[in-house]
């Protein structure tokens, strides 16, 4: 069986992946692709199993049944390759409030091996593209709740990564700093060539030519740009309507506040 090349291959490869907690099926059967320079929308109520994808995808729970790969590079045989070509934001806050936004840079390149003249520059260009370029000497503790999630984005590529997972990376956050850091992201992917997984609850975040892959109770209801999932699901209605459609009215999801 010839390799695929990793030049080559997309950013993630899912493939045929199922996860339960004991009795309880948090995925069936799950496969799902996201191509360099893209920004997926992994779209889903709390509970859909798109926490548990992510977990699976960065290796915190073994993948049983199924493949994953990153850049060409399956997770299970080759960890280590994989994830240096990763970045992640996870739902839960993962900078140190008592450190400087540098400091936090600092020991983030430590852990991807990355030596201090190596990791101000690449720091300076990332906080320079998110507007917080004069705040490297702040303590992270004084930053907004938008302006932390933008240096928990950059720091994720200070290793410059092919793969970026956001989960539920505006949670909590008003609505303009919550577009401001999706039009961030989207950018980065289409200069950067960078795939993007974006998981969200939140109908807003998602562009009408995001690809959309709709997660719901473990499984996979629909996939593809989400123009024409709100045509061809809801016909005249939105993408909030295709969902409702698929899901169920009872289904929590809309716009954030």
């Amino acid at each position: 069986m010839t390799r695929p090349d990793p030049q080559a291959a997309p950013a993630l490869d899912v493939a045929g992946i199922s996860h339960s907690y004991g009795a309880r099926q948090a995925l069936d059967d799950v496969s799902l692709t996201v191509p360099r320079g893209r920004f997926v929308a992994l779209l889903g109520i709390n509970g859909a199993g798109k926490s548990t994808l992510f977990n699976l995808i960065t290796r915190l729970f073994v993948t049983r049944s199924g493949n994953i790969s990153i850049c060409g590079h399956p997770v299970r045989t080759e960890a280590r390759a994989a994830l240096a070509r990763t970045g992640v934001v996870f739902q839960s806050r993962a900078l140190d409030l008592s450190l400087t936004v540098a400091q936090n840079f600092r020991y983030q390149g430590a852990l991807h091996g990355m030596a201090w003249r190596d990791v101000q520059p690449r720091m300076t260009t990332l906080l320079a593209r998110i507007g917080l370029d004069d705040r490297a000497g702040d303590k992270v503790g004084r930053l907004s709740g938008g302006q932390l999630r933008r240096v928990e984005i950059a720091r994720a590529l200070l290793h410059d990564p092919h793969l970026l997972l956001c989960d539920e990376a505006t949670v909590g956050l008003d609505v303009k700093s919550r577009a401001d850091i999706v039009a961030d992201v989207h950018r980065l992917a289409a200069e950067d060539g960078v795939g993007v997984l974006w998981t969200t609850h939140l109908i807003d975040e998602i562009w009408p030519d995001d690809p959309v892959i709709v997660l719901h109770k473990g499984c996979i209801l629909a996939r593809g740009p989400a123009r024409d999932l709100a045509r061809d699901i809801a016909g005249d209605g939105t993408l909030q309507d295709a969902f409702l459609k698929l899901t169920g009215a009872d289904a929590d999801i809309g716009v954030g506040a």
